[in-house]
Protein backbone atom coordinates (compact mmCIF):
# COMPACT_ATOMS: atom_id res chain seq x y z
CA UNK A 1 0.00 0.00 0.00
CA UNK A 2 2.48 2.54 0.84
CA UNK A 3 4.61 1.77 -2.39
CA UNK A 4 2.74 4.16 -5.06
CA UNK A 5 2.79 6.97 -2.28
CA UNK A 6 6.82 6.43 -1.99
CA UNK A 7 6.79 6.74 -5.84
CA UNK A 8 5.10 10.33 -5.70
CA UNK A 9 7.49 11.26 -3.00
CA UNK A 10 10.21 10.18 -5.52
CA UNK A 11 9.47 12.06 -8.14
CA UNK A 12 11.08 15.65 -8.94
CA UNK A 13 8.61 18.65 -8.32
CA UNK A 14 11.07 20.70 -10.60
CA UNK A 15 12.39 21.27 -13.92
CA UNK A 16 13.52 18.29 -15.48
CA UNK A 17 17.36 17.34 -15.71
CA UNK A 18 17.60 18.21 -19.19
CA UNK A 19 15.49 21.38 -18.83
CA UNK A 20 17.86 22.55 -16.26
CA UNK A 21 20.82 21.83 -18.19
CA UNK A 22 18.85 24.15 -21.04
CA UNK A 23 18.73 26.81 -19.00
CA UNK A 24 22.62 27.26 -18.32
CA UNK A 25 24.05 30.02 -20.62
CA UNK A 26 26.76 28.42 -22.64
CA UNK A 27 29.04 31.54 -21.56
CA UNK A 28 28.82 29.57 -17.54
CA UNK A 29 30.71 26.78 -18.75
CA UNK A 30 33.37 29.91 -19.48
CA UNK A 31 32.95 31.45 -15.99
CA UNK A 32 33.40 27.99 -14.70
CA UNK A 33 36.31 27.41 -16.47
CA UNK A 34 37.82 30.96 -15.53
CA UNK A 35 37.09 29.82 -11.98
CA UNK A 36 39.48 26.34 -11.88
CA UNK A 37 42.15 28.75 -13.95
CA UNK A 38 42.54 30.94 -10.78
CA UNK A 39 42.24 27.80 -8.45
CA UNK A 40 44.59 26.25 -10.51
CA UNK A 41 47.15 29.27 -10.60
CA UNK A 42 47.07 30.73 -7.39
CA UNK A 43 45.88 27.85 -4.94
CA UNK A 44 47.67 24.87 -6.19
CA UNK A 45 51.10 26.33 -5.68
CA UNK A 46 50.37 27.38 -2.68
CA UNK A 47 49.00 24.23 -1.37
CA UNK A 48 51.65 22.10 -2.74
CA UNK A 49 54.18 24.31 -1.52
CA UNK A 50 52.67 23.70 2.41
CA UNK A 51 52.71 20.23 1.85
CA UNK A 52 55.97 20.07 0.65
CA UNK A 53 57.44 21.91 3.39
CA UNK A 54 55.49 18.81 5.77
CA UNK A 55 57.15 15.86 3.76
CA UNK A 56 59.69 13.98 4.03
CA UNK A 57 61.56 13.74 0.87
CA UNK A 58 62.28 10.20 1.04
CA UNK A 59 59.41 8.40 2.62
CA UNK A 60 56.90 11.23 1.73
CA UNK A 61 55.32 10.77 5.11
CA UNK A 62 54.49 13.73 7.28
CA UNK A 63 56.85 15.49 9.50
CA UNK A 64 58.72 18.51 10.90
CA UNK A 65 62.04 17.68 10.02
CA UNK A 66 62.01 20.16 6.92
CA UNK A 67 61.71 23.03 10.16
CA UNK A 68 63.75 21.78 12.19
CA UNK A 69 66.91 21.79 9.34
CA UNK A 70 65.60 25.40 7.94
CA UNK A 71 66.06 26.89 11.25
CA UNK A 72 68.18 24.81 13.16
CA UNK A 73 70.95 26.62 10.76
CA UNK A 74 72.07 30.35 12.70
CA UNK A 75 73.32 30.77 8.62
CA UNK A 76 69.77 30.42 7.61
CA UNK A 77 68.32 32.55 10.78
CA UNK A 78 71.06 35.71 10.17
CA UNK A 79 70.10 35.26 6.82
CA UNK A 80 65.96 36.09 7.70
CA UNK A 81 66.72 38.72 9.92
CA UNK A 82 69.05 40.31 7.47
CA UNK A 83 66.07 40.41 5.10
CA UNK A 84 63.80 42.16 7.61
CA UNK A 85 66.79 44.70 7.84
CA UNK A 86 67.00 45.41 4.97
CA UNK A 87 62.94 45.79 4.10
CA UNK A 88 62.93 48.18 7.13
CA UNK A 89 65.58 49.82 5.80
CA UNK A 90 64.32 50.54 2.18
CA UNK A 91 60.62 51.20 3.46
CA UNK A 92 62.38 54.20 5.68
CA UNK A 93 64.54 55.44 3.03
CA UNK A 94 61.73 55.05 0.29
CA UNK A 95 59.72 57.37 2.29
CA UNK A 96 62.88 59.97 2.64
CA UNK A 97 63.52 59.61 -1.15
CA UNK A 98 59.57 60.11 -1.99
CA UNK A 99 57.64 61.19 0.30
CA UNK A 100 58.62 65.20 0.39
CA UNK A 101 58.51 64.75 -3.46
CA UNK A 102 54.85 63.26 -3.43
CA UNK A 103 54.06 66.67 -1.69
CA UNK A 104 55.65 69.08 -3.72
CA UNK A 105 54.47 67.68 -7.02
CA UNK A 106 50.76 67.28 -5.72
CA UNK A 107 50.27 70.29 -3.23
CA UNK A 108 53.32 73.23 -3.84
CA UNK A 109 54.69 75.37 -6.56
CA UNK A 110 58.12 73.55 -6.79
CA UNK A 111 59.20 74.43 -10.69
CA UNK A 112 60.24 71.49 -13.56
CA UNK A 113 57.54 69.13 -12.01
CA UNK A 114 57.37 67.54 -15.70
CA UNK A 115 61.11 66.63 -15.46
CA UNK A 116 60.83 65.45 -11.57
CA UNK A 117 57.91 63.05 -13.00
CA UNK A 118 59.87 61.91 -15.74
CA UNK A 119 62.62 60.86 -13.01
CA UNK A 120 60.00 59.06 -11.12
CA UNK A 121 59.33 57.48 -14.13
CA UNK A 122 62.60 56.34 -15.29
CA UNK A 123 63.33 55.00 -10.91
CA UNK A 124 60.22 52.49 -11.66
CA UNK A 125 61.15 51.37 -15.16
CA UNK A 126 64.74 50.56 -13.86
CA UNK A 127 64.89 46.96 -12.59
CA UNK A 128 66.47 46.95 -8.92
CA UNK A 129 69.42 44.30 -10.31
CA UNK A 130 70.33 47.28 -13.30
CA UNK A 131 70.99 50.04 -10.71
CA UNK A 132 73.17 47.43 -8.72
CA UNK A 133 75.48 46.79 -11.01
CA UNK A 134 75.37 50.46 -11.94
CA UNK A 135 76.56 51.50 -8.44
CA UNK A 136 79.29 48.21 -8.28
CA UNK A 137 80.45 50.72 -10.95
CA UNK A 138 80.30 53.72 -9.06
CA UNK A 139 80.90 52.76 -5.61
CA UNK A 140 82.97 49.66 -5.57
CA UNK A 141 85.60 49.80 -2.90
CA UNK A 142 88.73 51.67 -4.30
CA UNK A 143 87.69 50.90 -8.36
CA UNK A 144 84.11 52.31 -8.03
CA UNK A 145 84.51 56.02 -10.08
CA UNK A 146 82.89 57.84 -7.12
CA UNK A 147 85.63 56.12 -5.27
CA UNK A 148 88.36 57.18 -7.80
CA UNK A 149 87.42 60.75 -7.78
CA UNK A 150 87.37 60.70 -3.98
CA UNK A 151 90.92 59.33 -4.19
CA UNK A 152 92.05 61.33 -6.55
CA UNK A 153 90.84 64.82 -5.13
CA UNK A 154 92.30 64.16 -1.48
CA UNK A 155 95.51 62.12 -2.25
CA UNK A 156 93.37 59.27 0.28
CA UNK A 157 94.79 56.00 -0.19
CA UNK A 158 91.70 54.27 0.08
CA UNK A 159 87.57 55.26 -1.23
CA UNK A 160 85.01 56.60 1.27
CA UNK A 161 82.49 54.52 -0.47
CA UNK A 162 81.82 50.75 0.23
CA UNK A 163 78.63 49.40 -1.98
CA UNK A 164 79.35 46.17 -0.55
CA UNK A 165 77.38 46.70 2.38
CA UNK A 166 74.11 46.88 4.13
CA UNK A 167 73.91 50.25 4.23
CA UNK A 168 75.05 50.37 0.43
CA UNK A 169 72.21 47.44 -0.31
CA UNK A 170 69.25 49.74 1.55
CA UNK A 171 70.42 52.57 -0.87
CA UNK A 172 70.63 50.85 -4.20
CA UNK A 173 67.05 48.98 -3.48
CA UNK A 174 65.26 52.37 -2.36
CA UNK A 175 66.57 53.98 -5.06
CA UNK A 176 63.83 51.93 -7.46
CA UNK A 177 60.99 51.31 -4.84
CA UNK A 178 60.53 54.53 -3.55
CA UNK A 179 58.14 54.99 -6.61
CA UNK A 180 55.72 53.10 -4.89
CA UNK A 181 55.81 55.55 -2.17
CA UNK A 182 55.34 58.84 -4.58
CA UNK A 183 52.94 56.96 -6.17
CA UNK A 184 50.39 56.10 -3.53
CA UNK A 185 51.16 58.94 -1.53
CA UNK A 186 50.97 61.83 -5.08
CA UNK A 187 47.50 59.75 -5.82
CA UNK A 188 45.92 60.64 -2.50
CA UNK A 189 47.27 64.02 -2.23
CA UNK A 190 45.40 64.83 -5.53
CA UNK A 191 42.05 63.91 -3.88
CA UNK A 192 42.44 66.51 -0.93
CA UNK A 193 41.17 69.93 -1.58
CA UNK A 194 42.92 72.70 -0.10
CA UNK A 195 40.16 73.98 2.46
CA UNK A 196 41.59 72.20 5.73
CA UNK A 197 45.00 73.40 4.89
CA UNK A 198 43.60 77.53 4.62
CA UNK A 199 41.61 76.84 8.11
CA UNK A 200 45.03 75.87 9.33
CA UNK A 201 46.69 78.91 8.36
CA UNK A 202 43.73 80.75 8.96
CA UNK A 203 44.75 79.80 12.86
CA UNK A 204 48.06 80.76 12.54
CA UNK A 205 50.21 77.45 11.63
CA UNK A 206 52.98 77.63 9.12
CA UNK A 207 53.45 75.61 5.97
CA UNK A 208 55.36 73.01 7.67
CA UNK A 209 53.79 72.66 10.38
CA UNK A 210 50.36 72.68 8.05
CA UNK A 211 51.82 69.32 6.53
CA UNK A 212 53.00 67.52 9.17
CA UNK A 213 49.80 68.04 11.25
CA UNK A 214 47.17 68.17 8.51
CA UNK A 215 47.91 67.25 5.12
CA UNK A 216 50.37 64.05 5.83
CA UNK A 217 47.72 62.71 8.40
CA UNK A 218 44.92 62.51 5.90
CA UNK A 219 46.95 60.38 3.51
CA UNK A 220 48.59 58.19 5.97
CA UNK A 221 46.88 55.29 4.61
CA UNK A 222 48.13 55.61 1.08
CA UNK A 223 51.71 56.42 3.05
CA UNK A 224 51.34 53.22 5.09
CA UNK A 225 50.26 51.63 1.69
CA UNK A 226 53.65 52.86 -0.02
CA UNK A 227 55.71 51.46 2.73
CA UNK A 228 54.22 47.84 3.06
CA UNK A 229 54.50 47.55 -0.48
CA UNK A 230 58.26 48.43 -0.49
CA UNK A 231 59.01 46.43 2.41
CA UNK A 232 57.37 43.54 0.75
CA UNK A 233 59.44 44.26 -2.61
CA UNK A 234 62.35 44.33 -0.63
CA UNK A 235 62.74 41.19 1.16
CA UNK A 236 61.60 39.16 -2.24
CA UNK A 237 64.25 40.87 -4.70
CA UNK A 238 66.98 38.59 -5.38
CA UNK A 239 69.01 40.25 -8.19
CA UNK A 240 70.21 43.08 -6.39
CA UNK A 241 70.98 40.80 -2.92
CA UNK A 242 72.72 38.56 -5.35
CA UNK A 243 74.95 41.22 -6.60
CA UNK A 244 75.89 42.80 -3.66
CA UNK A 245 75.26 40.79 -0.48
CA UNK A 246 77.06 37.87 -1.73
CA UNK A 247 80.52 39.39 -2.83
CA UNK A 248 79.97 41.14 0.71
CA UNK A 249 80.03 37.91 2.56
CA UNK A 250 75.71 38.18 3.52
CA UNK A 251 73.22 36.32 2.89
CA UNK A 252 69.11 37.83 2.66
CA UNK A 253 66.24 34.96 2.42
CA UNK A 254 65.91 35.29 -1.28
CA UNK A 255 70.17 34.27 -1.50
CA UNK A 256 69.65 31.66 0.93
CA UNK A 257 66.67 30.00 -0.63
CA UNK A 258 68.77 29.82 -3.08
CA UNK A 259 71.28 27.78 -1.82
CA UNK A 260 68.61 25.34 -1.43
CA UNK A 261 68.75 24.68 -5.18
CA UNK A 262 72.19 23.81 -5.45
CA UNK A 263 72.54 20.17 -6.32
CA UNK A 264 70.91 18.19 -4.19
CA UNK A 265 68.29 20.60 -4.84
CA UNK A 266 66.31 20.30 -1.45
CA UNK A 267 62.72 21.50 -1.86
CA UNK A 268 61.50 20.80 1.00
CA UNK A 269 63.54 22.59 2.98
CA UNK A 270 63.03 25.35 1.19
CA UNK A 271 59.57 25.06 1.26
CA UNK A 272 59.80 25.17 5.00
CA UNK A 273 62.00 28.28 4.58
CA UNK A 274 59.72 29.93 2.58
CA UNK A 275 57.25 29.96 5.50
CA UNK A 276 58.02 32.93 7.40
CA UNK A 277 58.15 35.28 4.49
CA UNK A 278 54.70 34.60 3.88
CA UNK A 279 53.84 34.47 7.18
CA UNK A 280 55.46 38.22 7.52
CA UNK A 281 54.07 39.59 4.31
CA UNK A 282 50.04 38.19 5.47
CA UNK A 283 51.39 39.96 8.88
CA UNK A 284 52.07 43.27 7.54
CA UNK A 285 48.87 43.52 5.36
CA UNK A 286 46.88 42.25 8.07
CA UNK A 287 48.56 45.61 10.52
CA UNK A 288 47.76 48.02 7.76
CA UNK A 289 44.10 47.40 7.38
CA UNK A 290 43.82 47.13 11.32
CA UNK A 291 45.86 50.58 11.66
CA UNK A 292 43.61 52.46 9.08
CA UNK A 293 40.65 50.80 10.62
CA UNK A 294 41.35 51.93 13.99
CA UNK A 295 42.81 55.75 12.96
CA UNK A 296 39.47 55.97 10.63
CA UNK A 297 40.86 58.53 8.26
CA UNK A 298 38.22 59.98 5.93
CA UNK A 299 38.76 62.53 3.30
CA UNK A 300 36.28 65.25 4.25
CA UNK A 301 35.92 67.22 1.17
CA UNK A 302 37.25 64.43 -2.11
CA UNK A 303 37.08 65.65 -5.06
CA UNK A 304 34.71 68.95 -5.09
CA UNK A 305 36.69 71.06 -3.32
CA UNK A 306 39.55 72.97 -5.00
CA UNK A 307 43.23 72.58 -4.72
CA UNK A 308 45.29 76.03 -4.00
CA UNK A 309 49.28 75.30 -4.78
CA UNK A 310 51.51 76.23 -1.38
CA UNK A 311 53.83 79.06 -2.44
CA UNK A 312 57.17 78.35 -0.69
CA UNK A 313 59.40 81.31 -1.68
CA UNK A 314 63.10 79.82 -1.39
CA UNK A 315 61.95 76.27 -0.16
CA UNK A 316 60.78 75.43 -3.44
CA UNK A 317 64.25 75.09 -4.72
CA UNK A 318 65.17 73.15 -1.86
CA UNK A 319 62.62 70.62 -2.66
CA UNK A 320 63.82 70.51 -6.04
CA UNK A 321 67.35 69.89 -4.94
CA UNK A 322 66.23 67.29 -3.15
CA UNK A 323 63.78 65.56 -5.69
CA UNK A 324 66.99 66.19 -8.30
CA UNK A 325 69.41 64.23 -5.89
CA UNK A 326 66.93 61.69 -5.54
CA UNK A 327 66.56 61.12 -9.51
CA UNK A 328 70.73 61.43 -10.08
CA UNK A 329 70.87 58.72 -6.94
CA UNK A 330 67.98 56.29 -8.73
CA UNK A 331 68.27 57.36 -12.62
CA UNK A 332 70.73 59.88 -13.83
CA UNK A 333 74.38 58.06 -12.45
CA UNK A 334 72.86 54.66 -12.58
CA UNK A 335 72.16 55.05 -16.23
CA UNK A 336 75.09 57.08 -17.11
CA UNK A 337 77.40 54.76 -15.60
CA UNK A 338 75.46 51.73 -17.16
CA UNK A 339 76.17 53.96 -20.92
CA UNK A 340 79.51 54.34 -20.68
CA UNK A 341 80.24 50.54 -19.96
CA UNK A 342 78.03 49.28 -22.78
CA UNK A 343 79.88 51.31 -25.25
CA UNK A 344 83.26 50.91 -24.03
CA UNK A 345 85.72 48.29 -24.32
CA UNK A 346 87.40 47.85 -21.05
CA UNK A 347 85.23 49.86 -18.51
CA UNK A 348 87.87 50.19 -16.15
CA UNK A 349 89.63 52.48 -18.75
CA UNK A 350 87.14 55.55 -18.77
CA UNK A 351 85.69 57.88 -21.33
CA UNK A 352 88.05 57.73 -24.52
CA UNK A 353 87.40 58.07 -28.51
CA UNK A 354 89.63 54.82 -28.10
CA UNK A 355 87.90 52.72 -25.84
CA UNK A 356 84.86 53.57 -27.21
CA UNK A 357 83.15 50.43 -29.61
CA UNK A 358 79.91 49.09 -31.11
CA UNK A 359 81.26 45.45 -30.38
CA UNK A 360 79.34 44.63 -27.27
CA UNK A 361 75.86 45.67 -29.00
CA UNK A 362 76.70 43.64 -32.05
CA UNK A 363 77.95 40.88 -30.32
CA UNK A 364 74.63 40.50 -28.63
CA UNK A 365 72.32 41.22 -31.33
CA UNK A 366 73.84 39.27 -34.37
CA UNK A 367 76.93 37.05 -32.98
CA UNK A 368 75.33 35.54 -29.41
CA UNK A 369 72.96 33.35 -30.06
CA UNK A 370 72.03 32.56 -26.33
CA UNK A 371 71.46 36.46 -25.89
CA UNK A 372 69.34 36.89 -28.59
CA UNK A 373 66.96 34.27 -27.28
CA UNK A 374 67.34 36.00 -24.03
CA UNK A 375 65.41 38.90 -26.04
CA UNK A 376 63.18 37.27 -27.83
CA UNK A 377 62.19 35.30 -24.63
CA UNK A 378 61.78 37.97 -22.48
CA UNK A 379 59.48 39.80 -24.93
CA UNK A 380 57.32 37.56 -25.71
CA UNK A 381 56.57 35.80 -22.58
CA UNK A 382 56.12 39.61 -20.63
CA UNK A 383 53.91 40.02 -24.01
CA UNK A 384 52.20 37.20 -23.29
CA UNK A 385 51.92 37.33 -19.34
CA UNK A 386 50.13 41.01 -19.72
CA UNK A 387 47.35 39.40 -22.48
CA UNK A 388 47.36 36.29 -20.35
CA UNK A 389 46.48 38.17 -16.83
CA UNK A 390 44.32 40.74 -18.45
CA UNK A 391 42.17 38.53 -19.97
CA UNK A 392 41.61 36.27 -17.02
CA UNK A 393 41.08 39.88 -14.73
CA UNK A 394 38.72 41.26 -17.39
CA UNK A 395 36.53 37.93 -17.04
CA UNK A 396 36.56 37.88 -12.97
CA UNK A 397 36.23 41.61 -12.49
CA UNK A 398 33.19 40.74 -14.85
CA UNK A 399 31.84 38.18 -12.77
CA UNK A 400 32.48 39.97 -9.80
CA UNK A 401 30.93 43.18 -10.90
CA UNK A 402 28.02 41.81 -12.39
CA UNK A 403 27.33 39.09 -9.59
CA UNK A 404 27.03 35.86 -12.11
CA UNK A 405 27.91 33.44 -9.75
CA UNK A 406 27.44 32.96 -5.71
CA UNK A 407 31.44 32.84 -5.37
CA UNK A 408 32.66 35.48 -7.74
CA UNK A 409 33.78 37.46 -4.41
CA UNK A 410 35.80 34.72 -3.77
CA UNK A 411 37.25 35.01 -6.98
CA UNK A 412 38.13 38.46 -6.49
CA UNK A 413 40.09 37.82 -3.79
CA UNK A 414 41.81 35.31 -4.91
CA UNK A 415 42.87 37.80 -7.73
CA UNK A 416 44.70 39.75 -4.99
CA UNK A 417 46.43 36.99 -3.28
CA UNK A 418 49.52 36.86 -5.20
CA UNK A 419 50.18 40.49 -3.77
CA UNK A 420 51.00 39.01 -0.63
CA UNK A 421 53.04 36.36 -2.12
CA UNK A 422 56.54 37.33 -1.95
CA UNK A 423 58.22 36.49 -5.70
CA UNK A 424 60.46 33.68 -4.31
CA UNK A 425 57.83 31.71 -2.62
CA UNK A 426 55.86 32.01 -5.14
CA UNK A 427 58.68 30.64 -7.43
CA UNK A 428 59.30 27.95 -5.10
CA UNK A 429 55.36 26.90 -4.99
CA UNK A 430 55.45 26.79 -8.74
CA UNK A 431 58.36 24.16 -8.61
CA UNK A 432 56.73 22.48 -6.39
CA UNK A 433 53.59 22.00 -7.97
CA UNK A 434 54.31 22.10 -11.16
CA UNK A 435 58.24 20.91 -11.85
CA UNK A 436 57.79 16.79 -11.02
CA UNK A 437 55.90 14.64 -13.40
CA UNK A 438 52.92 14.33 -14.26
CA UNK A 439 53.03 17.79 -15.84
CA UNK A 440 56.77 18.20 -15.73
CA UNK A 441 56.56 21.97 -16.88
CA UNK A 442 60.19 23.16 -14.97
CA UNK A 443 62.20 25.14 -17.56
CA UNK A 444 59.36 25.14 -20.11
CA UNK A 445 57.94 28.55 -21.60
CA UNK A 446 54.54 27.37 -20.03
CA UNK A 447 55.81 27.34 -16.11
CA UNK A 448 56.82 30.51 -16.68
CA UNK A 449 54.80 32.66 -18.22
CA UNK A 450 51.78 30.83 -15.65
CA UNK A 451 53.99 31.85 -12.59
CA UNK A 452 53.85 35.64 -14.54
CA UNK A 453 50.81 35.87 -15.06
CA UNK A 454 49.83 35.06 -11.42
CA UNK A 455 52.57 37.24 -10.09
CA UNK A 456 51.17 40.03 -11.82
CA UNK A 457 47.73 39.04 -11.61
CA UNK A 458 46.54 42.06 -8.81
CA UNK A 459 48.03 44.77 -11.08
CA UNK A 460 45.62 43.58 -13.95
CA UNK A 461 42.68 42.97 -11.99
CA UNK A 462 42.94 46.26 -10.06
CA UNK A 463 42.54 48.23 -13.16
CA UNK A 464 39.67 45.86 -14.43
CA UNK A 465 37.29 46.17 -11.42
CA UNK A 466 38.22 50.22 -11.51
CA UNK A 467 37.11 50.41 -15.15
CA UNK A 468 33.81 47.90 -14.22
CA UNK A 469 32.55 50.06 -11.76
CA UNK A 470 32.73 53.15 -14.65
CA UNK A 471 30.45 51.24 -17.20
CA UNK A 472 26.55 50.86 -16.22
CA UNK A 473 25.20 47.20 -16.81
CA UNK A 474 22.47 49.19 -19.03
CA UNK A 475 24.78 48.98 -21.86
CA UNK A 476 25.41 45.24 -21.96
CA UNK A 477 21.55 44.71 -21.38
CA UNK A 478 20.95 46.85 -24.45
CA UNK A 479 23.17 44.20 -26.60
CA UNK A 480 21.15 40.93 -24.85
CA UNK A 481 18.08 42.74 -25.90
CA UNK A 482 19.47 42.53 -29.83
CA UNK A 483 20.41 39.17 -29.64
CA UNK A 484 23.98 38.71 -28.22
CA UNK A 485 24.74 36.74 -25.18
CA UNK A 486 27.15 38.52 -22.26
CA UNK A 487 30.57 37.30 -24.53
CA UNK A 488 29.32 39.39 -27.38
CA UNK A 489 28.74 41.96 -24.92
CA UNK A 490 31.98 41.83 -23.57
CA UNK A 491 33.62 41.89 -26.70
CA UNK A 492 31.71 44.94 -28.49
CA UNK A 493 30.94 46.69 -25.38
CA UNK A 494 33.32 46.31 -22.45
CA UNK A 495 36.48 45.77 -24.23
CA UNK A 496 35.73 48.96 -26.42
CA UNK A 497 34.81 51.03 -23.78
CA UNK A 498 37.99 50.22 -21.75
CA UNK A 499 40.14 49.66 -24.32
CA UNK A 500 42.94 52.82 -22.98
CA UNK A 501 42.69 51.53 -19.55
CA UNK A 502 42.93 48.09 -20.71
CA UNK A 503 46.64 49.65 -23.24
CA UNK A 504 47.92 51.27 -19.55
CA UNK A 505 47.37 47.78 -17.90
CA UNK A 506 49.41 45.88 -20.48
CA UNK A 507 52.17 48.35 -20.30
CA UNK A 508 52.34 48.42 -16.40
CA UNK A 509 52.44 44.14 -16.50
CA UNK A 510 54.54 44.00 -19.68
CA UNK A 511 57.16 46.27 -17.28
CA UNK A 512 58.04 44.25 -14.80
CA UNK A 513 57.28 40.96 -16.21
CA UNK A 514 60.07 42.07 -18.82
CA UNK A 515 62.74 42.31 -16.01
CA UNK A 516 61.20 39.65 -13.05
CA UNK A 517 64.19 37.92 -11.79
CA UNK A 518 62.99 37.11 -8.55
CA UNK A 519 60.43 33.99 -10.00
CA UNK A 520 62.42 33.54 -13.08
CA UNK A 521 65.89 32.64 -11.54
CA UNK A 522 63.85 29.44 -10.05
CA UNK A 523 61.78 28.31 -13.38
CA UNK A 524 63.93 28.35 -16.57
CA UNK A 525 65.80 25.82 -18.11
CA UNK A 526 68.90 26.63 -20.61
CA UNK A 527 66.27 27.25 -23.26
CA UNK A 528 63.91 29.37 -21.61
CA UNK A 529 66.51 31.79 -20.01
CA UNK A 530 65.61 35.73 -20.35
CA UNK A 531 67.09 38.84 -20.27
CA UNK A 532 67.16 38.97 -16.54
CA UNK A 533 68.51 35.68 -15.79
CA UNK A 534 71.20 36.42 -17.75
CA UNK A 535 71.67 39.49 -16.55
CA UNK A 536 72.67 37.34 -13.50
CA UNK A 537 75.31 35.37 -14.81
CA UNK A 538 77.25 37.68 -16.73
CA UNK A 539 77.50 39.98 -13.33
CA UNK A 540 78.65 36.26 -11.76
CA UNK A 541 81.32 36.68 -14.76
CA UNK A 542 82.38 39.51 -14.18
CA UNK A 543 82.01 40.72 -18.08
CA UNK A 544 80.49 44.41 -17.01
CA UNK A 545 80.93 45.93 -20.71
CA UNK A 546 78.14 42.80 -22.48
CA UNK A 547 76.20 43.01 -18.71
CA UNK A 548 76.06 46.78 -19.64
CA UNK A 549 75.21 46.41 -23.10
CA UNK A 550 72.39 43.86 -22.35
CA UNK A 551 71.10 45.88 -19.62
CA UNK A 552 70.87 49.57 -22.38
CA UNK A 553 68.68 46.88 -24.61
CA UNK A 554 66.37 46.11 -21.63
CA UNK A 555 65.83 49.31 -20.32
CA UNK A 556 65.52 50.99 -24.26
CA UNK A 557 62.93 48.18 -24.12
CA UNK A 558 60.65 49.04 -21.41
CA UNK A 559 61.44 53.13 -21.34
CA UNK A 560 59.90 52.81 -25.21
CA UNK A 561 56.69 51.08 -23.78
CA UNK A 562 56.27 53.28 -20.63
CA UNK A 563 56.68 56.53 -23.37
CA UNK A 564 54.36 54.80 -25.46
CA UNK A 565 52.15 54.53 -22.52
CA UNK A 566 53.05 58.19 -21.62
CA UNK A 567 51.79 58.99 -24.91
CA UNK A 568 48.84 57.54 -25.66
CA UNK A 569 47.08 56.99 -22.25
CA UNK A 570 48.79 60.63 -20.53
CA UNK A 571 51.44 60.89 -18.03
CA UNK A 572 49.45 59.56 -15.17
CA UNK A 573 49.21 56.15 -16.80
CA UNK A 574 50.96 54.74 -14.02
CA UNK A 575 48.86 56.37 -11.22
CA UNK A 576 45.25 55.13 -12.76
CA UNK A 577 46.01 51.47 -11.78
CA UNK A 578 46.86 52.24 -8.29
Amino acid sequence: MSKPFDRQLDRPTGPAPANRLRRIEPGMVLWLAVGAVLVFLVTCPLLRLASASLQDPQTGQLTLANYRDAYGSVRNLHALLNSLELGIGVALLSCVFGLPIAWANSRTDMPAKSFVRLLVLGAFVTPPYLSAISWILLAGPNSGWLNRAWMTLTGAGHGVFNIYSMPGLIVVVAATSYPYVFVFTNSALDLLSSEMEDAANILGAGIWRTAFRVTLPLVLPAILGGLIVTFLEAIALFGAPAMIALPARFHVASTQLWQFFDYPVRVEEAAAYCMPLLLITLLMVWLQRRLIRRKGFVAVTGKGGARRPIRLGRWRWVLLAHAVLVGAISVILPAVTLLQAAFTKAWARGLSLDNLTLGNFRYLLVEQTQAQQAIVNTLLYAAATAFASIALALMIAYMESRKLVRWSGALAYLCMTPFVIPGVVLAIGFYAAYAAPPLALYGTAMIVILAFTTRFLPIAYTSCAAGMLSIHPEMEEAVRILGGDRLTAIRKVLAPVLKRSLAGTWILVFIPAARELSVAIFLVGPNTRVISVMLFDLSEEGNFELLAALGVILLVVSVGIAALGWRMIGRDFMLRSH
